[in-house]
């Protein structure tokens, strides 16, 4: 019974999208062209690449790397281990610094003519 319930839930999801994207595009104005486009000539089109070309490319680029029993996504589980060694610096160093001023202020509370010193 999950099976075709997630199925219809995703259906009505893209079809959601979908709209939602018919709907935003309408609102927008295109922006007004003041020149053509210079025109290439056929051996500099031959030369270069479509864009949609290269953003294809660039997106099955990735899939290719996988582990030796195909079942780990390498980029993806890098980017996830950088995001979660990205955080750990920040709260650490958040930590340490809470933790160094929370000390000076104990010490200025305590001694405060020392106050200078201890900043």
């Amino acid at each position: 019974m999950a099976t075709p319930r997630s199925l219809v839930m995703t259906g009505a999801v893209l079809c959601a999208g979908a709209m939602l994207l018919v709907s935003l595009s309408s609102a927008f104005v295109s922006a007004p062209r003041h020149a053509p486009a210079p025109a290439t000539s056929a051996a500099q089109a031959a030369g270069e690449l479509p864009t949609a070309a290269l953003s294809a490319a660039a997106l099955v680029t990735p899939t290719v790397a996988h582990a030796d029993g195909g079942s780990v996504w390498i980029p993806a589980l890098s980017a996830v281990g950088a995001g979660f060694a990205i955080g750990l610096a920040a709260i650490g160093s958040g930590v340490g610094q809470g933790i160094a001023s929370g000390r000076c202020i104990d010490g200025i509370s305590r001694q405060p003519e020392v106050a200078d010193d201890l900043r």
